[in-house]
């Protein structure tokens, strides 16, 4: 049953955490949907049919929220972009079984280690349309050699800490770009982004729930059966 667990979860962890943005329409409430394109090593292939292709990710305020569904499961990811702490809700209605992971600071620090760490970004003065923003083109690369592109607009403010840490030199909201979660590359790319009603979200654990660490979660996917 918790066969499908590890790949599902850490899907949800990295979209979560790899959106982004900053500046002139400001939306604090509302969704952003982007289209997904992953650059896989050939250890990663596997997982890539588990992949979405495509996500929407609501915020109210500095706190975001995910939803992927996974084989049985429901998977949320909410996430506060300015003190990095979250929480995963992973609901598996036929099994009736529902728990709650809490992330702090620390575990997102432990994920980030293990991918390239970004810099040297540059506004290269090139602009384009994408979508209905104008959008100017930056250069930045890593510690691995790797060399990106991303394009962000002035034309849009999202709250603060929604794009995360590594992209804070930029000025704009990302429109598209870059980035690595868990060790996985994935290119992002805006498709809308709407004010909209969501209503209040916290990190509180929410009442029924089984609070377990994310090593309680793996071992049951490892030990689970089918």
């Amino acid at each position: 049953m918790f066969k499908f667990m590890k790949t599902g979860v850490l899907a949800a962890i990295l979209i979560a955490t790899a959106v982004g943005a900053h500046a002139q329409k400001k939306i604090n409430e509302g969704s952003i949907t982007y289209t997904l394109e992953y650059g896989l090593t050939p250890e990663q292939e596997p997982m890539a049919a588990q992949l979405p292709k495509e996500t929407k990710v609501k915020f109210n305020g500095t706190i975001s929220k995910m939803e992927l569904e996974q084989g049985p499961a429901t998977i949320t990811v909410l996430r506060d972009g300015t003190t990095n702490n979250g929480l995963i809700l992973i609901d598996v209605p036929v099994a009736q079984m529902q728990f709650a992971v809490k992330q702090g600071k620390e575990d997102y620090e432990k994920a980030k280690a293990n991918s390239p760490k970004l810099s040297d970004f540059k506004a290269t003065g090139e602009k384009k349309m994408i979508g209905a923003y104008n959008a100017e083109k930056y250069t930045y690369k890593d510690d691995k050699g790797g060399n990106y592109e991303l394009w962000a607009t002035t034309e849009l403010e999202l709250p603060a800490g929604f794009s995360g840490e590594d992209f804070k030199d930029v000025k704009g909201a990302l429109l598209k770009f870059t980035r690595f979660q868990n060790g996985v590359k994935t290119t992002l790319t805006l498709k809308n982004a709407a004010e909209e009603k969501v209503g209040p979200l916290t990190l509180d654990v929410p009442s029924g729930y089984e609070v377990k660490t994310m090593e309680e979660i793996m071992a049951m996917q490892n030990g689970g059966g089918e």
